[in-house]
Protein backbone atom coordinates (compact mmCIF):
# COMPACT_ATOMS: atom_id res chain seq x y z
CA UNK A 1 0.00 0.00 0.00
CA UNK A 2 1.36 3.40 -0.90
CA UNK A 3 0.36 6.94 -0.07
CA UNK A 4 1.70 10.40 0.75
CA UNK A 5 5.28 9.42 0.14
CA UNK A 6 5.08 6.36 2.43
CA UNK A 7 4.97 2.69 1.61
CA UNK A 8 2.81 0.62 3.94
CA UNK A 9 2.42 -3.06 4.54
CA UNK A 10 -0.34 -4.44 6.80
CA UNK A 11 2.21 -4.99 9.60
CA UNK A 12 5.30 -2.86 10.01
CA UNK A 13 8.06 -4.48 12.10
CA UNK A 14 10.35 -2.33 14.21
CA UNK A 15 13.18 -3.67 16.39
CA UNK A 16 13.18 -2.25 19.90
CA UNK A 17 16.46 -1.69 21.67
CA UNK A 18 15.30 -3.39 24.87
CA UNK A 19 15.91 -7.13 24.67
CA UNK A 20 15.28 -7.42 20.92
CA UNK A 21 11.54 -6.91 21.22
CA UNK A 22 9.51 -6.93 18.01
CA UNK A 23 6.84 -4.24 17.91
CA UNK A 24 4.30 -4.85 15.19
CA UNK A 25 2.27 -1.74 14.49
CA UNK A 26 -0.99 -2.02 12.62
CA UNK A 27 -0.45 0.26 9.65
CA UNK A 28 -4.14 0.55 8.83
CA UNK A 29 -5.21 1.94 12.16
CA UNK A 30 -1.93 3.27 13.54
CA UNK A 31 -1.25 3.72 17.20
CA UNK A 32 -4.84 4.50 18.04
CA UNK A 33 -6.02 0.91 17.62
CA UNK A 34 -3.35 -0.59 19.84
CA UNK A 35 -0.19 -2.56 19.13
CA UNK A 36 1.09 -6.08 19.60
CA UNK A 37 4.61 -6.61 20.99
CA UNK A 38 6.46 -9.84 20.57
CA UNK A 39 8.86 -9.89 23.52
CA UNK A 40 11.43 -12.22 24.92
CA UNK A 41 9.82 -14.16 27.79
CA UNK A 42 11.16 -16.72 30.23
CA UNK A 43 8.91 -19.53 31.35
CA UNK A 44 8.67 -20.14 35.10
CA UNK A 45 10.50 -23.45 34.72
CA UNK A 46 13.48 -21.70 33.17
CA UNK A 47 13.52 -19.06 35.88
CA UNK A 48 13.58 -21.84 38.49
CA UNK A 49 16.49 -23.46 36.62
CA UNK A 50 18.42 -20.18 36.67
CA UNK A 51 17.79 -19.69 40.38
CA UNK A 52 18.78 -23.26 41.26
CA UNK A 53 21.81 -23.01 39.00
CA UNK A 54 22.91 -19.79 40.69
CA UNK A 55 22.48 -21.26 44.17
CA UNK A 56 24.37 -24.41 43.20
CA UNK A 57 27.09 -22.28 41.63
CA UNK A 58 27.58 -20.45 44.93
CA UNK A 59 27.63 -23.75 46.81
CA UNK A 60 30.09 -25.26 44.34
CA UNK A 61 32.35 -22.22 44.46
CA UNK A 62 32.23 -22.36 48.26
CA UNK A 63 33.36 -25.99 48.28
CA UNK A 64 36.08 -25.26 45.74
CA UNK A 65 37.31 -22.27 47.78
CA UNK A 66 37.29 -24.33 50.97
CA UNK A 67 39.12 -27.22 49.33
CA UNK A 68 41.64 -24.88 47.75
CA UNK A 69 42.28 -23.23 51.11
CA UNK A 70 43.02 -26.60 52.73
CA UNK A 71 45.35 -27.63 49.89
CA UNK A 72 47.11 -24.25 50.13
CA UNK A 73 47.46 -24.61 53.91
CA UNK A 74 48.91 -28.11 53.49
CA UNK A 75 51.49 -26.79 51.05
CA UNK A 76 52.51 -23.54 52.76
CA UNK A 77 51.42 -23.34 56.41
CA UNK A 78 53.31 -26.22 58.02
CA UNK A 79 56.62 -25.88 59.85
CA UNK A 80 59.67 -28.10 59.31
CA UNK A 81 58.14 -30.77 61.58
CA UNK A 82 54.84 -30.80 59.69
CA UNK A 83 52.80 -28.90 62.29
CA UNK A 84 50.16 -26.24 61.66
CA UNK A 85 50.74 -23.66 64.39
CA UNK A 86 48.88 -20.84 66.03
CA UNK A 87 50.71 -17.66 66.92
CA UNK A 88 52.29 -17.43 70.39
CA UNK A 89 49.97 -15.56 72.74
CA UNK A 90 49.96 -14.77 76.48
CA UNK A 91 47.57 -16.41 78.92
CA UNK A 92 47.38 -15.58 82.60
CA UNK A 93 45.24 -16.05 85.68
CA UNK A 94 45.38 -15.09 89.33
CA UNK A 95 44.10 -18.54 90.29
CA UNK A 96 46.02 -21.84 90.46
CA UNK A 97 45.36 -23.25 86.99
CA UNK A 98 44.27 -22.49 83.44
CA UNK A 99 42.07 -25.14 81.83
CA UNK A 100 40.42 -25.75 78.48
CA UNK A 101 38.22 -28.55 77.16
CA UNK A 102 37.66 -30.17 73.76
CA UNK A 103 35.28 -32.87 72.52
CA UNK A 104 36.86 -35.19 69.94
CA UNK A 105 33.91 -37.47 69.30
CA UNK A 106 32.71 -38.70 72.65
CA UNK A 107 29.37 -40.06 71.49
CA UNK A 108 29.13 -43.71 70.54
CA UNK A 109 27.33 -42.75 67.33
CA UNK A 110 30.43 -40.83 66.20
CA UNK A 111 32.75 -43.83 66.44
CA UNK A 112 31.98 -44.92 62.87
CA UNK A 113 33.13 -41.71 61.21
CA UNK A 114 35.51 -40.01 63.67
CA UNK A 115 39.09 -41.24 63.01
CA UNK A 116 41.18 -42.82 65.76
CA UNK A 117 43.32 -39.66 65.94
CA UNK A 118 40.78 -36.90 65.18
CA UNK A 119 43.24 -34.01 65.42
CA UNK A 120 46.37 -35.92 64.46
CA UNK A 121 49.23 -35.20 66.84
CA UNK A 122 48.74 -32.18 69.06
CA UNK A 123 51.68 -30.13 70.27
CA UNK A 124 51.45 -27.53 73.07
CA UNK A 125 54.34 -25.23 73.95
CA UNK A 126 54.29 -23.06 77.06
CA UNK A 127 56.89 -20.68 78.48
CA UNK A 128 56.50 -19.08 81.90
CA UNK A 129 56.54 -15.29 81.80
CA UNK A 130 57.51 -15.09 85.48
CA UNK A 131 60.24 -17.75 85.34
CA UNK A 132 58.29 -20.30 87.38
CA UNK A 133 58.54 -23.99 86.36
CA UNK A 134 55.55 -24.82 84.12
CA UNK A 135 53.31 -27.88 84.06
CA UNK A 136 51.25 -28.92 81.01
CA UNK A 137 48.93 -31.91 81.15
CA UNK A 138 46.13 -33.54 79.15
CA UNK A 139 43.60 -35.87 80.79
CA UNK A 140 39.98 -36.90 80.48
CA UNK A 141 37.58 -34.12 81.36
CA UNK A 142 36.01 -36.21 84.11
CA UNK A 143 39.36 -36.78 85.87
CA UNK A 144 40.39 -33.13 85.65
CA UNK A 145 37.00 -31.90 86.90
CA UNK A 146 37.23 -34.29 89.83
CA UNK A 147 40.78 -33.18 90.74
CA UNK A 148 40.00 -29.47 90.48
CA UNK A 149 36.72 -29.67 92.40
CA UNK A 150 37.04 -27.08 95.16
CA UNK A 151 40.24 -25.62 93.61
CA UNK A 152 40.39 -22.03 92.37
CA UNK A 153 41.00 -22.13 88.61
CA UNK A 154 40.06 -20.30 85.42
CA UNK A 155 38.42 -22.15 82.54
CA UNK A 156 38.96 -20.83 78.98
CA UNK A 157 35.62 -21.15 77.18
CA UNK A 158 36.63 -19.64 73.79
CA UNK A 159 39.66 -18.27 71.97
CA UNK A 160 39.80 -15.93 68.97
CA UNK A 161 43.01 -15.26 67.02
CA UNK A 162 42.18 -12.24 64.92
CA UNK A 163 42.89 -10.30 67.06
CA UNK A 164 43.74 -12.61 69.93
CA UNK A 165 41.16 -12.64 72.72
CA UNK A 166 39.74 -15.13 75.20
CA UNK A 167 36.57 -15.63 77.15
CA UNK A 168 37.04 -17.29 80.51
CA UNK A 169 35.10 -18.36 83.55
CA UNK A 170 36.67 -18.20 87.01
CA UNK A 171 35.88 -20.85 89.62
CA UNK A 172 36.44 -19.96 93.26
CA UNK A 173 38.20 -22.38 95.59
CA UNK A 174 41.34 -23.29 97.48
CA UNK A 175 44.84 -24.50 96.62
CA UNK A 176 45.29 -28.00 95.11
CA UNK A 177 46.09 -30.66 97.68
CA UNK A 178 49.04 -31.99 95.64
CA UNK A 179 51.34 -30.89 92.84
CA UNK A 180 49.96 -31.83 89.40
CA UNK A 181 52.95 -33.98 88.45
CA UNK A 182 52.19 -36.35 91.37
CA UNK A 183 48.79 -37.34 89.93
CA UNK A 184 48.53 -40.47 87.79
CA UNK A 185 45.45 -39.73 85.65
CA UNK A 186 47.25 -37.69 82.99
CA UNK A 187 47.20 -39.11 79.46
CA UNK A 188 50.42 -37.15 78.91
CA UNK A 189 52.18 -34.37 80.77
CA UNK A 190 55.43 -32.43 81.01
CA UNK A 191 56.89 -29.92 83.47
CA UNK A 192 60.10 -27.97 84.07
CA UNK A 193 61.88 -24.65 83.75
CA UNK A 194 61.87 -22.77 80.43
CA UNK A 195 59.82 -23.70 77.39
CA UNK A 196 57.93 -26.96 77.86
CA UNK A 197 56.67 -28.94 74.88
CA UNK A 198 53.92 -31.53 75.13
CA UNK A 199 53.01 -33.82 72.23
CA UNK A 200 49.89 -36.02 72.28
CA UNK A 201 48.46 -38.38 69.65
CA UNK A 202 44.84 -37.24 69.90
CA UNK A 203 42.14 -39.79 70.70
CA UNK A 204 38.36 -39.86 70.70
CA UNK A 205 36.68 -38.58 73.82
CA UNK A 206 36.24 -35.50 76.00
CA UNK A 207 39.57 -34.05 77.10
CA UNK A 208 40.87 -31.19 79.23
CA UNK A 209 44.17 -29.32 78.95
CA UNK A 210 45.69 -27.93 82.17
CA UNK A 211 48.47 -25.33 82.39
CA UNK A 212 49.73 -24.31 85.86
CA UNK A 213 52.83 -23.71 87.90
CA UNK A 214 54.62 -26.99 88.59
CA UNK A 215 54.60 -26.14 92.32
CA UNK A 216 50.80 -25.57 92.24
CA UNK A 217 51.20 -21.97 93.43
CA UNK A 218 48.79 -19.14 92.69
CA UNK A 219 49.31 -16.87 89.69
CA UNK A 220 49.96 -18.46 86.29
CA UNK A 221 51.36 -16.43 83.37
CA UNK A 222 52.60 -18.18 80.23
CA UNK A 223 53.13 -17.68 76.51
CA UNK A 224 51.33 -20.53 74.71
CA UNK A 225 51.58 -21.93 71.19
CA UNK A 226 49.45 -24.82 69.87
CA UNK A 227 50.24 -26.94 66.81
CA UNK A 228 48.63 -29.86 65.01
CA UNK A 229 50.21 -32.44 62.71
CA UNK A 230 47.60 -34.23 60.60
CA UNK A 231 47.51 -35.79 57.17
CA UNK A 232 43.77 -35.20 56.74
CA UNK A 233 43.83 -31.68 55.31
CA UNK A 234 45.16 -32.61 51.87
CA UNK A 235 42.68 -35.42 51.07
CA UNK A 236 39.81 -33.41 52.58
CA UNK A 237 40.80 -30.38 50.48
CA UNK A 238 41.01 -32.45 47.29
CA UNK A 239 37.67 -34.09 48.07
CA UNK A 240 35.96 -30.77 48.71
CA UNK A 241 37.41 -29.35 45.50
CA UNK A 242 36.24 -32.30 43.38
CA UNK A 243 32.79 -32.21 44.94
CA UNK A 244 32.62 -28.46 44.31
CA UNK A 245 33.53 -29.01 40.66
CA UNK A 246 30.72 -31.56 40.31
CA UNK A 247 28.23 -29.18 41.89
CA UNK A 248 29.50 -26.32 39.72
CA UNK A 249 29.15 -28.51 36.64
CA UNK A 250 25.53 -29.21 37.54
CA UNK A 251 24.99 -25.48 38.06
CA UNK A 252 26.42 -24.71 34.61
CA UNK A 253 24.05 -27.23 33.01
CA UNK A 254 21.07 -25.69 34.82
CA UNK A 255 22.10 -22.17 33.85
CA UNK A 256 22.62 -23.22 30.24
CA UNK A 257 19.16 -24.73 29.86
CA UNK A 258 17.60 -21.93 31.90
CA UNK A 259 19.13 -19.12 29.85
CA UNK A 260 19.23 -20.50 26.33
CA UNK A 261 16.84 -19.33 23.60
CA UNK A 262 13.91 -17.99 25.59
CA UNK A 263 10.52 -18.28 23.95
CA UNK A 264 8.51 -15.30 22.69
CA UNK A 265 5.05 -14.17 23.74
CA UNK A 266 2.75 -11.55 22.33
CA UNK A 267 1.51 -8.67 24.47
CA UNK A 268 -1.25 -6.30 23.33
CA UNK A 269 -0.56 -2.62 23.83
CA UNK A 270 -3.91 -0.92 24.52
CA UNK A 271 -4.84 2.59 23.49
CA UNK A 272 -4.68 3.69 27.13
CA UNK A 273 -1.06 2.68 27.64
CA UNK A 274 0.85 5.66 29.03
CA UNK A 275 3.41 7.36 26.87
CA UNK A 276 6.22 6.23 29.16
CA UNK A 277 5.79 2.62 28.08
CA UNK A 278 5.39 3.23 24.34
CA UNK A 279 9.15 3.24 23.76
CA UNK A 280 10.95 1.98 20.70
CA UNK A 281 14.27 3.80 20.58
CA UNK A 282 16.48 5.94 22.79
CA UNK A 283 17.00 9.58 21.99
CA UNK A 284 20.40 10.31 20.41
CA UNK A 285 23.07 10.74 23.08
CA UNK A 286 20.84 9.52 25.91
CA UNK A 287 22.04 7.33 28.74
CA UNK A 288 21.59 3.61 27.96
CA UNK A 289 19.75 2.95 31.23
CA UNK A 290 16.24 4.42 31.16
CA UNK A 291 13.61 4.48 33.88
CA UNK A 292 10.01 5.56 33.31
CA UNK A 293 6.92 5.82 35.45
CA UNK A 294 3.38 7.07 34.87
CA UNK A 295 1.57 8.54 37.87
CA UNK A 296 -1.85 6.95 38.25
CA UNK A 297 -4.38 9.75 38.97
CA UNK A 298 -6.82 7.24 40.48
CA UNK A 299 -4.43 6.02 43.18
CA UNK A 300 -6.29 5.04 46.34
CA UNK A 301 -5.98 7.24 49.40
CA UNK A 302 -5.43 4.36 51.83
CA UNK A 303 -4.11 1.33 49.93
CA UNK A 304 -0.53 2.50 50.48
CA UNK A 305 -0.90 1.59 54.15
CA UNK A 306 -0.91 -2.13 53.30
CA UNK A 307 1.16 -2.23 50.12
CA UNK A 308 4.29 -3.18 52.08
CA UNK A 309 2.40 -6.32 53.12
CA UNK A 310 1.00 -7.00 49.66
CA UNK A 311 4.47 -7.00 48.09
CA UNK A 312 5.88 -9.63 50.49
CA UNK A 313 5.52 -12.42 47.86
CA UNK A 314 7.45 -10.25 45.40
CA UNK A 315 10.15 -9.54 47.98
CA UNK A 316 10.63 -13.26 48.64
CA UNK A 317 10.93 -14.08 44.95
CA UNK A 318 13.18 -11.10 44.24
CA UNK A 319 15.53 -12.05 47.07
CA UNK A 320 16.18 -15.35 45.31
CA UNK A 321 16.35 -13.72 41.88
CA UNK A 322 18.94 -11.20 43.08
CA UNK A 323 21.04 -14.08 44.35
CA UNK A 324 21.00 -15.39 40.79
CA UNK A 325 21.86 -11.91 39.46
CA UNK A 326 24.88 -11.78 41.78
CA UNK A 327 26.24 -15.08 40.45
CA UNK A 328 25.46 -14.29 36.82
CA UNK A 329 27.09 -10.85 37.06
CA UNK A 330 30.32 -12.52 38.16
CA UNK A 331 30.05 -14.88 35.18
CA UNK A 332 29.37 -11.92 32.89
CA UNK A 333 32.35 -10.06 34.32
CA UNK A 334 34.70 -12.88 33.33
CA UNK A 335 33.08 -13.03 29.89
CA UNK A 336 33.63 -9.29 29.40
CA UNK A 337 37.22 -9.63 30.61
CA UNK A 338 38.00 -12.28 27.99
CA UNK A 339 35.75 -11.53 25.01
CA UNK A 340 34.60 -7.93 25.61
CA UNK A 341 30.90 -8.80 25.46
CA UNK A 342 28.13 -9.28 28.00
CA UNK A 343 26.46 -12.68 27.34
CA UNK A 344 23.05 -11.78 25.95
CA UNK A 345 20.96 -14.36 27.89
CA UNK A 346 22.52 -13.21 31.17
CA UNK A 347 22.00 -9.56 30.17
CA UNK A 348 18.31 -10.18 29.48
CA UNK A 349 17.81 -12.05 32.76
CA UNK A 350 19.57 -9.42 34.89
CA UNK A 351 17.73 -6.58 33.17
CA UNK A 352 14.46 -8.46 33.74
CA UNK A 353 15.13 -8.75 37.47
CA UNK A 354 15.89 -5.03 37.64
CA UNK A 355 12.66 -4.29 35.74
CA UNK A 356 10.69 -6.48 38.13
CA UNK A 357 12.30 -4.74 41.10
CA UNK A 358 11.42 -1.31 39.72
CA UNK A 359 7.77 -2.26 39.22
CA UNK A 360 7.53 -3.43 42.83
CA UNK A 361 9.29 -0.29 44.06
CA UNK A 362 7.03 1.95 41.95
CA UNK A 363 3.96 0.21 43.41
CA UNK A 364 5.16 0.30 46.99
CA UNK A 365 7.88 2.04 48.99
CA UNK A 366 9.76 3.60 46.06
CA UNK A 367 6.90 5.80 44.86
CA UNK A 368 3.38 4.56 45.88
CA UNK A 369 2.43 5.89 42.43
CA UNK A 370 0.04 3.19 41.21
CA UNK A 371 -2.46 0.69 42.57
CA UNK A 372 -1.85 -1.76 39.72
CA UNK A 373 -0.33 -4.85 41.32
CA UNK A 374 3.04 -5.59 39.69
CA UNK A 375 3.21 -8.73 37.53
CA UNK A 376 5.39 -11.69 38.47
CA UNK A 377 7.41 -11.40 35.28
CA UNK A 378 10.85 -10.52 33.95
CA UNK A 379 9.51 -9.47 30.55
CA UNK A 380 8.48 -5.94 29.58
CA UNK A 381 4.80 -5.27 30.18
CA UNK A 382 3.53 -2.37 28.07
CA UNK A 383 0.31 -2.22 30.08
CA UNK A 384 2.07 -1.49 33.37
CA UNK A 385 2.76 2.17 34.26
CA UNK A 386 6.42 1.58 35.20
CA UNK A 387 9.14 0.53 32.79
CA UNK A 388 12.89 -0.10 32.88
CA UNK A 389 15.14 -0.40 29.84
CA UNK A 390 18.85 -1.03 29.25
CA UNK A 391 20.34 -0.92 25.76
CA UNK A 392 22.38 -4.01 25.00
CA UNK A 393 26.00 -2.96 24.33
CA UNK A 394 27.79 -4.39 21.32
CA UNK A 395 31.12 -4.16 23.11
CA UNK A 396 32.32 -3.45 26.65
CA UNK A 397 35.76 -2.41 27.87
CA UNK A 398 37.81 -5.28 29.27
CA UNK A 399 39.80 -2.98 31.53
CA UNK A 400 36.85 -1.09 33.02
CA UNK A 401 35.23 -4.30 34.22
CA UNK A 402 37.99 -4.57 36.84
CA UNK A 403 37.47 -1.13 38.39
CA UNK A 404 34.16 0.48 37.47
CA UNK A 405 31.94 -1.51 39.85
CA UNK A 406 33.92 -0.52 42.94
CA UNK A 407 36.53 2.20 42.42
CA UNK A 408 34.90 4.38 39.76
CA UNK A 409 31.43 3.97 41.21
CA UNK A 410 32.37 4.99 44.76
CA UNK A 411 31.22 8.64 44.42
CA UNK A 412 27.93 7.40 42.97
CA UNK A 413 27.46 4.94 45.84
CA UNK A 414 27.62 7.81 48.34
CA UNK A 415 24.82 9.63 46.53
CA UNK A 416 22.76 6.44 46.10
CA UNK A 417 23.10 5.71 49.82
CA UNK A 418 21.66 9.16 50.53
CA UNK A 419 18.80 8.66 48.08
CA UNK A 420 17.95 5.01 48.75
CA UNK A 421 19.35 4.48 52.26
CA UNK A 422 22.20 2.23 53.33
CA UNK A 423 23.44 -0.30 55.84
CA UNK A 424 26.56 -0.40 57.98
CA UNK A 425 28.08 -3.27 59.90
CA UNK A 426 30.64 -3.43 62.70
CA UNK A 427 32.60 -6.63 63.20
CA UNK A 428 34.89 -5.76 66.12
CA UNK A 429 33.71 -7.36 69.31
CA UNK A 430 30.02 -8.13 69.14
CA UNK A 431 28.44 -7.66 65.72
CA UNK A 432 26.56 -4.42 65.19
CA UNK A 433 24.47 -3.07 62.34
CA UNK A 434 22.78 0.21 61.51
CA UNK A 435 20.29 1.20 58.84
CA UNK A 436 19.82 4.56 57.20
CA UNK A 437 16.47 5.61 55.70
CA UNK A 438 16.80 7.05 52.22
CA UNK A 439 15.32 10.29 50.92
CA UNK A 440 13.28 8.36 48.33
CA UNK A 441 11.41 6.43 50.99
CA UNK A 442 10.86 9.53 53.11
CA UNK A 443 9.43 11.61 50.25
CA UNK A 444 7.33 8.73 48.94
CA UNK A 445 5.82 8.40 52.42
CA UNK A 446 5.20 12.15 52.56
CA UNK A 447 3.45 11.98 49.19
CA UNK A 448 1.32 9.07 50.41
CA UNK A 449 0.26 11.03 53.50
CA UNK A 450 -0.63 14.04 51.33
CA UNK A 451 -2.61 11.68 49.09
CA UNK A 452 -4.53 10.40 52.12
CA UNK A 453 -5.31 13.93 53.34
CA UNK A 454 -6.00 15.75 50.07
CA UNK A 455 -6.95 12.89 47.77
CA UNK A 456 -4.27 13.83 45.23
CA UNK A 457 -0.67 12.72 44.82
CA UNK A 458 1.63 15.80 44.68
CA UNK A 459 3.19 15.78 41.23
CA UNK A 460 6.21 17.84 42.27
CA UNK A 461 7.21 15.18 44.79
CA UNK A 462 6.53 12.46 42.21
CA UNK A 463 8.85 14.13 39.70
CA UNK A 464 11.63 14.47 42.28
CA UNK A 465 11.23 10.89 43.50
CA UNK A 466 11.39 9.66 39.91
CA UNK A 467 14.61 11.62 39.37
CA UNK A 468 16.25 10.03 42.40
CA UNK A 469 15.08 6.55 41.42
CA UNK A 470 16.37 7.13 37.90
CA UNK A 471 19.77 8.13 39.29
CA UNK A 472 19.92 4.97 41.45
CA UNK A 473 19.02 2.62 38.63
CA UNK A 474 21.55 4.20 36.30
CA UNK A 475 24.23 3.48 38.90
CA UNK A 476 22.85 -0.04 39.31
CA UNK A 477 23.16 -0.75 35.59
CA UNK A 478 26.70 0.64 35.56
CA UNK A 479 27.78 -1.30 38.66
CA UNK A 480 26.26 -4.48 37.22
CA UNK A 481 28.70 -4.09 34.28
CA UNK A 482 25.85 -3.61 31.79
CA UNK A 483 27.22 -0.39 30.28
CA UNK A 484 30.48 1.55 30.16
CA UNK A 485 29.01 5.05 30.07
CA UNK A 486 29.52 6.70 33.45
CA UNK A 487 26.22 7.69 35.12
CA UNK A 488 25.68 11.46 34.86
CA UNK A 489 25.66 13.54 38.02
CA UNK A 490 22.26 14.86 37.09
CA UNK A 491 18.71 14.65 38.44
CA UNK A 492 16.41 14.09 35.46
CA UNK A 493 13.11 14.69 37.21
CA UNK A 494 9.77 13.61 35.83
CA UNK A 495 8.03 10.42 34.90
CA UNK A 496 9.45 10.04 31.39
CA UNK A 497 13.16 9.47 31.00
CA UNK A 498 14.83 12.08 28.75
CA UNK A 499 16.13 9.24 26.62
CA UNK A 500 12.73 7.68 26.00
CA UNK A 501 10.88 8.22 22.75
CA UNK A 502 7.36 7.19 21.85
CA UNK A 503 6.01 5.66 18.67
CA UNK A 504 4.76 8.42 16.40
CA UNK A 505 1.25 7.93 14.97
CA UNK A 506 1.30 6.42 11.49
CA UNK A 507 -0.69 8.16 8.74
CA UNK A 508 -3.99 6.59 7.80
CA UNK A 509 -3.79 4.43 4.71
CA UNK A 510 -6.59 3.15 2.53
CA UNK A 511 -7.59 -0.46 2.86
CA UNK A 512 -6.51 -2.06 -0.39
CA UNK A 513 -7.51 -5.53 0.60
CA UNK A 514 -4.13 -6.50 1.98
CA UNK A 515 -2.12 -5.71 -1.20
CA UNK A 516 1.61 -5.65 -0.46
CA UNK A 517 4.01 -3.29 -2.17
CA UNK A 518 7.76 -3.01 -2.31
CA UNK A 519 10.09 -0.35 -0.97
CA UNK A 520 9.48 3.37 -1.36
CA UNK A 521 10.75 4.98 -4.50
Amino acid sequence: MRGAGYDFVPWQINWMNDHDQLVRVNARSGVGSGRVSEVIAMRPGKIVLVILGAVLALVGLGFIAGGGTLVWANATQRDASGYYNTSTNPLSTTTYALTGSVDLGSNASQADWVPAHPAGTVRIRATSITGEPVFIGIASRTAVDSWLRGVAHEHVTSIEFGPFSTETQQVAGNRPATAPSREGFWATSTSGIGTQTLTWPSQRGQWSVVVMNASATRGVAVDVNVGMNTGLLLPIGIGLGLFGLLVLGGAVVMLYFGLRRPSTTQVQRPDSAPASVLQVAPAPGSYPVRLDGHLDPTTSRWLWLVKWVLVVPHVVVLAVLWLAVFVLTIVAGFAILFIGRYPRPIFDFNAGVMRWTWRVSFYAIGAFATDRYPPFSLAPDPTYPADFTIDYPDHLSRGLVLVKWWLLALPQYVIVAFFAGGWGFGLHGSSRSAAGVGLIGVLALVAAVVLAVRGRYPESIFDFVMGMNRWCYRVLGYAALMCDEYPPFRLDNGGTDPGSQTVPPLPEAPDLGGELVGAAH
